[in-house]
């Protein structure tokens, strides 16, 4: 059964079950879901918990089948995790979780808790995933994309009694917070709760926030080619300069925003073929944020554009592998950011 992960609360309000899977790339909010199972599950009699965390080829997945078969010394009820950090239980451990799972429902004794990085959708459609999905609960956890941020830093200060100045103030000062903080929900979380430690309870200015929150923003090269297609020309400048600083690799960099100009090229080489839009995205494996951008940004760009683009990608791959090129800065960066803002001003409604 599916759950999202704001809605775990109150499935577990309408009663506690004997398995749930959680699977997703944000640690904190991972955390906070497993955090919330736990509670419940202590409230309602599970007072010894036994963690097993998955690691090598080598791991005894006998051990874990011995912890849920096994009464609780010291309470009624047991709460059992298995941490799976690189989301492939093997073949043993296929077998096990599938063990598991169909014994779910006949085990009132133990609670277990199956916790997944994020997974693809082949993994997702194996045997064993499918057994925790059918007989327990599944909490996909998403990651807060960059345009709730400002709302999500907003509830959890008003969690904690304290709010932002009303009107256009307040909706920069959210800005200036989520700018300081993408990509790192982990120390977003933390700069809050340093808000309360600093500041009593009521509204807090633009200037105090400015003062207390640290620049913890970590950027990731497809978050930047996202940017690029929406056409968020002064965060694409800033990611870039992220980027940079935490030493990512420019070949990476340059990767990503040129798989992004190819795709495109090929998807409008299909309109003007005649094709209808939905099935030349589907063709070329386009799906979710990236097909929303596309879909806005193909109307703006013309085959020859993208033709072009193509060419200058081909020319900074050059410089980005040490080669010069007229025309264009020799330093990676600097040619990887006119190639960038190339593309992001093109794809703004301007």
């Amino acid at each position: 059964m599916q759950v999202a992960a704001n809605q775990l609360a109150a499935q577990l309000q309408r009663g506690l079950k004997s398995l749930y899977t959680l699977h997703g790339d944000e640690p904190l909010l991972i955390q906070e879901a497993a955090d919330t199972i736990r509670v419940v599950a202590r409230a309602q009699g599970c007072g010894e918990r036994t963690v097993h965390t998955v690691a090598g080829a080598h791991f005894d997945w006998g051990e874990v089948l011995a912890s849920g078969g096994s009464m609780s010394l010291f309470s009624d009820k047991q709460l059992i995790e298995i941490r799976i950090p690189s989301g492939k239980p093997g073949k043993d451990g296929s077998q096990v979780l599938q063990q598991i799972a169909q014994q779910a429902e006949n085990n009132d004794s133990t609670v277990t808790v199956v916790i997944l990085p994020r997974l693809d959708m082949a993994t997702q459609k194996g045997a064993w995933f499918a057994a925790l999905d059918s007989f327990g609960v599944t909490v996909r956890v998403e990651p807060v994309d960059r345009k709730a941020l400002p709302q999500w830093i907003a509830q959890r200060l008003q969690a904690q009694g304290q709010r932002v100045v009303a009107g256009d103030e307040g909706q920069r000062t959210l800005q200036f917070f989520a700018d300081r903080v993408e990509g790192n929900l982990l120390a977003a979380h933390q700069e809050i709760q340093k808000l309360a430690l600093l500041h009593p309870a009521g509204e807090l200015s633009l200037e105090q926030v400015e003062s207390a929150v640290l620049n913890v923003a970590r950027y990731d090269a497809f978050k930047l080619a996202e940017a690029v297609l929406g056409g968020q020309s002064v965060r694409v400048q800033r990611m870039l300069d992220g980027l940079q600083a935490e030493g990512e690799a420019p070949v990476l960099v340059h990767w990503a925003l040129s798989e992004d100009i190819r795709t495109l090229h090929r998807v409008r080489t299909a309109l003007d073929a005649g094709r209808p839009l939905p099935m030349a995205l589907r063709e070329n494996r386009v799906w979710g944020v990236k097909e929303k951008l596309m879909e806005r940004a193909l109307p703006l760009l013309s085959l020859a554009t993208l033709t072009k683009w193509l060419d200058d990608a081909h020319t900074v791959d050059g410089i980005v592998k040490g080669l010069k090129s007229p025309g264009w800065p020799a330093d990676p960066w600097q040619a990887l950011q006119q190639m960038a803002m190339k593309v992001s001003l093109a794809c703004s409604m301007r």
